[in-house]
């Protein structure tokens, strides 16, 4: 899981947090559920399926591998539409390829991030590239769904490509855990991503043996979900490992440790930090469209159907 690597001791340090700060404890543990998505590609999906009150104003997650796929074996998702929220495509290994009925597209690669806004409506596509379809290879990535208020949703489309080199690297205060800050603040530090709704998006990995220890915004939720190893979270040291999200409860800091006993296949901990100010509107979400009412899924639905979302502009490959 090379996703941007550095040496932690030559990194800006998160401060620990205060002894007075209150370490939030774990209300629960959530197995991801396995589902196929697209042409037929294995996911693992901790939410939906509980309660949208705690992942608001997160809608949905999914862990795509990690897999080594064979020659010809790479699958994806063709077209399809979004409208009314926002989808975050996280690569640590390997690589997609991303269409759209705007004219856009490009390659998400090792270590990068992007962030696309679909607002008002949108049609695209994110395929294996032909290099991995045609030689194979290991794929490991993320995709995090995030609401748009009622007040955003018909915004125009945008995008956001977040390079590797672009991620904020922390280090924990002991330099045993590596921080990478996709979006949001985290201890006084700003990542790259810009959020219609405040939130952090981060990536840890921690040495084994290691505890992690993070200012939280008290406003804020918090939730954090294995990529692989095993560890414990919160004030009570609760079991976690690959597969699982931990949903915290109330306080102003987070503690997350990792085994001392790893494995060769997963030899850190490594974990998406996930957390934001609820929106808390009422949501109808149907498939790939999220608003605030029956209608305006039902209008979501015919404007895709009449075409009103774009299509996507054939390449000269795919002509």
């Amino acid at each position: 899981m090379p996703a941007v690597e550095a040496e932690t001791l030559a990194l800006p340090r998160i401060e620990r947090p205060d002894l007075a700060a209150a370490v939030r404890p774990v209300l629960g543990v959530v197995d991801a559920t396995v589902t196929l998505e697209g042409e037929g590609f294995q996911v693992r999906r901790p939410f939906p399926g509980i309660d949208p009150n705690l992942t608001d104003p997160f809608l949905l997650l999914d862990h795509l591998g990690a897999v080594e796929y064979s020659p010809g074996e790479a699958k994806g998702a063709p077209d399809h539409p979004h409208r009314g929220f926002e989808t975050v495509t996280y690569i640590m290994d390997g690589a997609i390829e991303h269409k759209d009925s705007t004219g856009g597209g490009g390659v998400i690669t090792d270590g990068a991030t992007q962030w696309m806004t679909a607002g008002a409506g949108i049609v695209h596509s994110e395929m294996p590239t032909h290099e991995l379809l045609v030689r194979g290879g290991l794929f490991h990535g993320t995709q995090l769904w995030v609401n748009l208020p009622a007040d955003k949703k018909w915004s125009p489309p945008r995008y956001q490509d977040i390079r590797g080199s672009d991620v904020l690297l922390l280090s924990s205060h002991d330099g045993a855990s590596l921080v990478r800050v996709i979006a949001g603040d985290l201890g006084g530090h700003a990542g790259p991503g810009r959020t219609h709704t405040p939130i952090v998006y981060a990536h840890a990995s921690i040495a084994p043996g290691a505890r992690l220890e993070l200012p939280w915004p008290s406003e804020f939720n918090a939730l954090a979900y294995v990529l692989s190893g095993r560890g414990t979270a919160g004030i009570g040291r609760v079991a976690l490992h690959e597969g699982q999200l931990a949903i915290f409860g109330p306080g102003d800091a987070l503690a997350i440790a990792a085994d001392e006993q790893q494995t060769s296949r997963a030899p850190r901990l490594e974990i998406l930090l996930l957390g934001g100010r609820p929106i808390r509107e009422t949501i109808a979400f149907y498939g790939p469209f999220v608003m605030n009412t029956r209608e305006e899924i039902i209008q979501a639905i015919a404007d895709y159907r009449a075409g009103r979302m774009g299509v996507i502009p054939p390449t000269r490959r795919d002509a």
